[in-house]
């Protein structure tokens, strides 16, 4: 299986991308967002779910390996085929992604074209309280990448969460704690900051 290419960017089309990689070309396909940040005669380098049929073999790039394990996940749930999946990480970054699955925000999720509220719904029941997809593709995974897309944030989230549940709290409400403190102060902050503000929405109410 493909698992990552790198090379020079040949040609961009509707949903996908023709990567030159030391001669061979490589047809690979992508949502939009992906798709805006290539650019045709620019090296890239593209973390890359292969699927396998009967008639066809077919590539699905990603520029953030958060993104590649978020697609393959996706899929895991009943009614979510590439297509949807790929609208999905089309309409929400994977953080965002995350929040909503946390906090059962259903309506962040029907913002991808093809999913209505019940897929949402069952979007957000198969994977609440589950940790993010883990592997090769984490969301800890580093890479000499050529991109610039940071992974940071979804890194100290996912650091975030392990440390509440190794306090003892159960993997939902520790999620859904992050997802909200990651809401209140900003994407891009960092771990301890967000287990600080998490704490604090852990806190019991007087």
């Amino acid at each position: 299986m493909i698992g990552r290419l790198r090379g020079t960017i040949a040609a961009i089309g509707e949903g996908q991308a023709l990567i030159d990689v030391n001669g061979v070309g490589y047809l690979v396909h992508a949502g939009s967002r992906t798709l805006a940040k290539l650019a045709v005669g620019e090296a890239a380098e593209m973390f890359v779910e292969t699927q396998m049929s009967e008639s066809a073999i077919r590539l699905f790039g990603f520029v953030a390996a958060e993104d590649r394990a978020w697609f393959a996940r996706l899929q895991d749930a009943p009614g979510v085929g590439a297509k949807v999946a790929l609208s999905i990480l089309d309409a929400l970054t994977t953080a965002q992604l995350m929040d909503a699955i946390a906090l059962n925000d259903t309506g962040a999720i029907t913002r991808a074209n093809g999913v209505g509220k019940k897929l949402a719904e069952r979007i957000v029941t198969e994977f609440k309280g589950k940790p993010p997809p883990m592997g090769l593709f984490a969301s800890t995974f580093t890479t000499t990448s050529t991109t610039s897309t940071p992974v940071a944030a979804t890194g100290a989230r996912a650091a975030a969460i392990s440390a509440l549940v190794n306090l003892g709290y159960t993997q939902v409400d520790a999620s859904r704690a992050v997802a909200q403190a990651a809401r209140d102060v900003g994407d891009d902050a960092t771990e301890s900051t967000l287990i600080r503000a998490a704490l604090k929405a852990l806190a019991p109410t007087a």
